[in-house]
């Protein structure tokens, strides 16, 4: 069946078997040992690519590997250890507040609902989303990035330029149990592959999927 005649939906699951044959072992680029740790390096993400935030956390979760760590450390210096990501002073803000949270509210557990993970302070849903994926298996929605909404606007799959509406279009698309194996594998074929500044077309798997090359 050509892409021209391929609805949405059909397109959408194309596009994520594809990606499951391209990418079958891509996981969580962020460096963690424990759902704490992968929060907090999910907020470090934010503007800022995972591999400068591995490069950060080793030295940060050495000092302070858990929340009560965390949560007591003194601001200046987790903002001169965070410093490199950007953002460090809304960033060490938050993740002393989320951190305090954990430790006040939920007895020293990361939560492991979505409107329970909302409350902490620096977590909207990419955030949920990517630990309740990863720290607990617990698929609730789809991760929206910069990759993931990039692509998923240049294949078709939605309009919307806001990540929640973003997230709800994808999420018809897509069954539920593959909801974060898209968003990972996404996020590997546009760094790979489909670039913000010169997305390699010619060398593009998903070339015959793709409406923006038509």
């Amino acid at each position: 069946m050509s892409k021209t005649k391929l609805t949405k939906k059909q397109r959408a699951l194309a596009i994520l078997l594809e990606l499951k044959k391209l990418y079958p072992d891509a996981t969580c680029s962020l460096n963690y040992e424990s759902v704490v740790q992968l929060l907090v390096a999910t907020i470090l993400s934010a503007q800022c690519t995972d591999e400068r935030v591995n490069k950060v956390t080793p030295a940060l979760f050495k000092k302070y590997p858990d929340a009560p760590a965390l949560a007591g450390v003194n601001r200046e210096e987790l903002e001169n250890l965070i410093r490199s990501t950007g953002f460090y002073r809304n960033k060490a803000k938050n993740i002393q507040g989320a951190c305090h949270k954990i430790v006040t509210e939920f007895n020293n557990q990361v939560p492991q609902t979505m409107k329970q993970l909302l409350q902490l302070p620096g977590v909207a849903r990419k955030t949920a989303n990517v630990v309740l994926a990863h720290g607990f298996g617990i698929i609730e929605g789809v991760t929206v990035d910069t990759h993931v909404k990039r692509l998923s606007k240049r294949l078709g799959l939605t309009k919307n330029t806001e990540p929640v509406k973003i997230e709800q279009d994808l999420m018809k698309l897509l069954p539920q149990p593959d909801w974060e194996n898209y968003s990972i594998r996404i996020i590997y074929h546009g760094r790979a592959v489909c670039k913000a500044r010169k997305p390699n077309c010619e060398e593009c798997q998903l070339s015959h999927l793709c409406p923006a090359i038509l």
